[in-house]
């Protein structure tokens, strides 16, 4: 249950725009969606819901601070115009960009990358009437890592089942529950029309978190 609150700590610069609130234990969630992703430096809870989509939770050991994204695909269709490079708008619905711009933000706190503990979670196969996305990305953010040179240190991936997924930066907890069949249908149903229009929507009124 959720409990609107006006004493939230002020989220970093960028960040205002994620759905944040106090559940009934006075918990500070802070929701997110497709294409979202979010880095704190308090004691929050990042909390997301995950079918075919894949999410990096990543912190800085030594400071505390960490975050996570939300992603579906890794990077845009076709060799048009709408690359992550060139959109930055609509950068962060792609792994690509997502999960560079995770890393930065979380590494412009101070640090190194020998400092950064990676765990993953969601990728499962959901989306019956398509490729395997589920897979693809899970592939995808491994290598992404392997070539940052980033280790992953747990993960909960693939399998036929969607995930609520809640991570504690401050600590690196991390809270899987797998999703029931009446679930899986909503999360399927969410899925389907946001990657309906993903390549789609336009660019006006996006925000550009850089």
């Amino acid at each position: 249950m959720a409990v609107v609150s006006t004493d939230l700590p002020r989220s970093l610069p960028g960040f205002e725009t994620i759905r944040r609130y106090r559940n009934a234990a006075g918990q500070v969630i802070a929701k997110l969606l497709p294409g979202d992703f979010y880095v704190t430096e308090t004691d929050e809870v990042l909390d997301t819901v995950l079918g075919s989509c894949v999410s990096a939770c990543i912190r800085n050991t030594r400071q505390g601070i960490g975050g996570m994204n939300h992603f579906m695909l890794p990077r845009p269709s076709g060799d048009g115009d709408d690359t992550w490079g060139s959109v930055a708008g609509r950068a962060t619905r792609y792994g690509t960009a997502s999960m560079e711009q995770l890393i930065n933000r979380v590494l412009r706190t101070g640090g190194s990358r020998a400092d950064l503990e990676v765990k993953i979670f969601g990728g499962g196969r959901v989306l019956s009437s398509l490729t395997d996305v589920g897979n693809h990305n899970v592939l995808f953010v491994r290598e992404f890592l392997r070539a940052e040179g980033l280790r992953v240190t747990s993960e909960d991936v693939g399998e036929s089942c969607p995930r609520h997924v809640q991570y504690f930066p401050l600590t690196g907890r991390v809270r899987v529950r797998h999703l029931n069949s009446r679930q899986t249908s909503d999360v399927v149903s969410h899925e389907q029309k946001y990657l309906s229009g993903l390549e789609k929507a336009p660019v006006a009124g996006e925000i550009d978190l850089f």
